[in-house]
């Protein structure tokens, strides 16, 4: 899987919102100059998290944006989902899962669609919350005494 900038940018500027507007909305350009974004990318992106109803926004002196709802009830998931990022691992056609690039499903296409399934799950169970609050941590994965990721 390979995540675009978008994906990680909208992740990024969520969790920069969740850490820094507990005080009142932030203006587009302090989350770009703070995350080292553009301004322009991180607009259209800021409008699709907006429309996905993940964030809210405010004009005039003091406005900004602010997250539509608490960071531990925001999925990184729901981000990716909000900037149309696909969690697909096979190289087969979003717009029809049953329809492989080869006409027919090859060999280890259960193994990437399994992977997939599994990245998508992590995705879903981890909270923008979480990020923030590990943010000093580096994984999040944590593996038993065999070395097996649980």
């Amino acid at each position: 899987m390979q995540l675009s900038s978008k994906g990680r940018y909208a992740v990024m500027a969520m969790a920069d919102l969740a850490n820094r507007s507990v005080s009142g909305p932030l203006p587009i350009a302090s989350v770009a100059e703070h995350q080292n974004i553009s301004q322009a990318y991180l607009e259209q992106i800021f409008m699709q998290l907006r429309r996905g109803g993940l964030v809210n926004s405010s004009r005039g002196p003091g406005g900004g944006y602010v997250l539509a709802r608490d960071p531990q009830d925001i999925s990184i998931f729901e981000i990716m989902q909000a900037v149309d990022e696909p969690v697909q691992m096979t190289r087969c056609s979003i717009k029809d899962p049953g329809g492989c690039v080869l006409g027919s499903r090859c060999l280890t296409h259960g193994l990437w669609q399994d992977l997939g399934a599994h990245i998508a799950k992590f995705l879903e169970d981890t909270s923008l919350e979480d990020v923030i609050g590990n943010s000093e941590q580096t994984d999040f994965l944590t593996a038993d005494e065999n070395g097996v990721l649980l």
